[in-house]
């Protein structure tokens, strides 16, 4: 299994980069994979954690696997690329689509649970891996709507799609929080449903409501919600290994190293500040 063991993370970002640097217990980050050059220099902040024997796993958020077009060749070399030069164990990617017809949404959709819809990621994460020199885990969104006439449930929907392509799962807490407080449903149902013994890792981040749905924003605090299912999770399955999101509204030091400490604590952790 190519799973992350290495406790509690953080999502690499140029704005916190001095902030990552000075974490003492860090022994894994994460970076969006398209913010990195496929040549010339790795970003300052980055090489150091590298330099620091700090594993970093490239995270895509544009490649798309869920569309109905074939994944775009450059784009999987990209990630291919990156993965290479930061020594990745393993990379990941969304259960969603970002375009169709040429028209680039700029937000991670969510797929029809449908199984034409499973045949198109399916075939989208096999042209991917094909490409890849490590395992690659695969995240589900958070969604604002649902499309009619499912035919599957999310966690068969999620189930399929990883024993088809032998993906791992990269679960994002958070999203489970935000899609069944969306929803009207109990995401301590979602976690007794889903393969958590194909868990690589997990995200954790903040939301805010408004309009009458919860947002996952990744620009708030982790609510205690989302630590409570942290908890719930660490009881179903080994404690995996969880990374911090966030992107934007970046609160002072003192605050961020509150936050990890939380997410430390919620899951048996040591703290790494």
């Amino acid at each position: 299994m190519a799973d992350v063991e290495y406790g509690v993370g953080i999502g690499w970002r140029p704005e916190i980069s001095g902030f990552v640097a000075e974490l003492p217990g860090l022994r894994f980050a994460e970076v969006v994979a398209e913010s990195v050059h496929a040549h010339g220099d790795l970003p300052a902040g980055l090489s150091e954690l590298l330099e620091r024997g700090v594993t970093v796993i490239p995270h895509g958020v544009r490649l798309g696997l869920g569309g109905a077009e074939a994944v775009d060749p450059d784009r999987v070399r990209h990630l291919a690329t990156v993965a290479e030069r930061v020594g990745a164990p393993l990379v990941s990617e969304h259960i969603a689509f970002v375009r169709a017809g040429g028209v680039e949404a700029g937000h991670l959709l969510p797929l029809p649970r449908s199984r034409d819809a499973v045949d198109a990621m399916v075939a989208n994460v096999r042209r991917t891996q094909a490409e890849l020199a490590v395992p690659i885990a695969l995240e589900p969104i958070a969604a604002l709507f649902d499309w009619p006439d499912d035919e599957l449930s999310e966690a068969d929907f999620i189930t399929e799609i990883l024993d088809r392509t032998g993906a791992h799962l990269l679960l994002d807490i958070a999203n489970v929080y935000a899609n069944a407080r969306n929803r009207g449903t109990d995401p301590l149902e979602l976690l007794d449903k889903l393969p958590l013994d194909r868990i690589a890792y997990v995200h954790v981040a903040g939301g805010d409501e408004h309009d009458g749905l919860y947002h996952d924003t990744h620009t708030h605090a982790t609510p205690q919600p989302v630590l409570d299912l942290i908890t719930e999770l660490c009881r179903r399955h080994r404690p995996p290994a969880l990374m911090l999101e966030r992107d934007g509204d970046y609160p002072p030091a003192g605050e961020l190293r509150s936050e990890l400490d939380a997410i430390a604590a919620a899951s048996g952790y040591h703290p790494i500040t």
